[in-house]
């Protein structure tokens, strides 16, 4: 058996696997949440197109406002969309948020400052220079780079390309994921649950992690355990897939299959990595009949192993092959508020949840096959390898909001 690699360098080596997907699909702006650019996106626009008001209120010339008290005179009207005239010289405009600012104004003066009076109204309050005008082109301007290629694309970015009156972007298209779960004793819920057999809970958690990062999923189900299903299983979906994902059979047991079958149809690169839960992991390809291949990544049968596995390996690794610029989530330091003594050689990604006073509590049964522990906690704390943890230490926290998505 091999030495064991530590995550970073499997990491490293997953990544440079990963070849960019290059074809790319036009997509409507109002669809494209989640899709990751394929060009930068440059701005056509300058935004906002000319001087507006942040407020309700009034545009003033400063120079006619020498001394809160003055009465000006109103002389026009200016509400969002509509262009008022020059601004006279000792009047206002009565103008309301997003208006243009009319010329020869200088300040907006909001309502609040102000009162009503027979002949205008009643500055109470001497406006700064340029108060509550947003100016033109101080969000974006012609030819301004708003977004690059990698991005992807949330609710704010699709807001900004919407802002840039982009109704449609060039987007990478979507990963191609084979999924498939190795094991006679791997029981589909609703069926019955025969003596030896448990429900298979990897092939509906890796599906919506793979869907949660914009893959399209190709679900192959419950391969047996035999080498020869193996090998078909491998075939099949390296024709319609970027990566096939599996769960189980990477181990060394007689009924762990994935390694031959791998062997035959492409070839494997690694297989045991320094983390707990996780060590496991099958990395290679399959061969197509094209003369192409299909990248493969095996992950342990143990759900907590797979769901943790599957976040600090597969997920970069997926992001990468889309060309996203940011794949690393960044960790929090957090205290921990527990003891953990029982280090490991391997380093460990226990899971905790933050409390109420800003600490970390510790699930209390870590084992990795206890799938509730994920369900409890709201992320991981990363603990090196052969740390013995004490109540106050400072750790390193990954919330699985990072790692999701």
């Amino acid at each position: 058996m091999n030495e064991m690699i530590s995550l970073e360098v499997a990491r490293d080596r997953l990544l440079a696997a990963a070849r960019p997907i290059t074809d790319i699909e036009v997509q409507d702006t109002f669809d494209a949440a989640g899709r990751v650019l394929a060009a930068d996106l440059v701005s056509g626009v300058t935004v906002p197109p000319y001087d507006n008001s942040s407020m309700d209120g009034y545009a003033v010339r400063l120079a006619d406002v020498g001394a809160p008290g003055v009465c000006l005179p109103v002389s026009q009207r200016i509400a969002a969309g509509h262009v008022g005239t020059p601004l006279a010289a000792g009047t206002c405009a009565r103008i309301f948020t997003g208006a243009p600012v009319p010329a020869g104004a200088d300040a907006i003066v909001m309502q609040e400052m102000t009162q009503p009076a027979e002949q205008g109204v009643i500055i109470d309050q001497l406006p700064q220079p340029g108060a509550w005008i947003r100016r033109a082109g101080e969000d974006m301007q012609v030819g301004d780079v708003i977004l690059r290629a990698g991005t992807r694309l949330r609710a704010q970015e699709i807001g900004l390309a919407a802002t840039a009156g982009r109704a449609r972007l060039e987007v990478v298209r979507r990963p191609r994921v084979a999924l498939f779960s190795t094991g006679d004793e791997l029981v589909m819920p609703g069926e019955p649950l025969p003596p030896g057999g448990i429900y298979n809970s990897n092939r509906y958690t890796l599906r919506v992690l793979c869907e949660n990062l914009g893959c399209k999923v190709v679900d192959m189900g419950i391969v047996p355990d035999r080498l020869d299903a193996t090998r078909a299983a491998l075939r099949q979906a390296a024709e319609c897939s970027d990566l096939i994902l599996t769960s189980g059979g990477v181990g060394v047991g007689e009924e762990d299959h994935i390694k031959p079958a791998l062997a035959a149809e492409g070839a494997l690169e690694s297989w045991r990595i320094a983390m707990k839960p996780g060590k496991p992991l099958a990395r290679g390809h399959v061969r197509r009949g094209d003369g192409g291949y299909a990248d493969f990544i095996g992950l342990p049968g143990n759900p907590v192993s797979s769901f943790v596995t599957f976040l600090l390996l597969v997920r970069p690794f997926l992001l990468r092959r889309t060309g996203m610029r940011e794949i690393a989530p960044q960790p929090y330091a957090l205290r921990a508020d527990f003891d953990w003594t029982r280090p490991d050689r391997r380093r460990e990604f226990l899971r905790v949840r933050r409390n109420a006073e800003g600490g970390l509590d510790l699930f209390c049964n870590q084992s990795s096959g206890v799938l509730t522990s994920t369900v409890w906690g709201d992320g991981l704390a990363d603990i090196a390898a052969n740390r013995v943890v004490v109540r106050g230490d400072v750790l390193p926290f990954l919330s699985f909001e990072s790692l999701l998505y």
